[in-house]
């Protein structure tokens, strides 16, 4: 699991919605008290955001014209977490050529 935390326009239908999936199971790992220091430590996620991340990645998907039908529950984030965002936007560049083509048609 991680959060991109890069501009949810450029993400292609799979990590649009791959995100999306792992924003619910962070909230899950929280709700059910299971620590995600693991993907803090590594730079995976940030759970103070999120649940602004996910409305970013909804409103990308309704901008898109897919349906959206599993709002977050709610949960107590306790830690914080720091992403770097430009390595994960070389990363996700480096490995996926649909994004790769969606940046380079200034699909952001």
């Amino acid at each position: 699991m991680r959060m991109w935390g890069i501009d949810p326009k450029i993400l292609c239908r799979k990590h649009l919605l791959g995100e999306h999936v792992e924003m619910h199971m962070f909230v899950g790992c929280i709700n059910k008290g299971t620590s995600l220091k693991g993907y803090i430590n590594n730079n995976l996620v940030e759970v103070h955001n999120i649940k602004n991340r996910h409305d970013k990645l909804v409103d990308e998907m309704d901008r898109r014209g897919m349906s959206h039908n599993s709002p977050l529950p709610n949960f107590n984030g306790w830690e914080e977490g720091k992403i770097n965002v430009k390595d994960n936007f070389i990363n996700l560049l480096n490995r996926c050529d649909e994004c790769l083509k969606r940046f380079k048609n200034g699909k952001n």
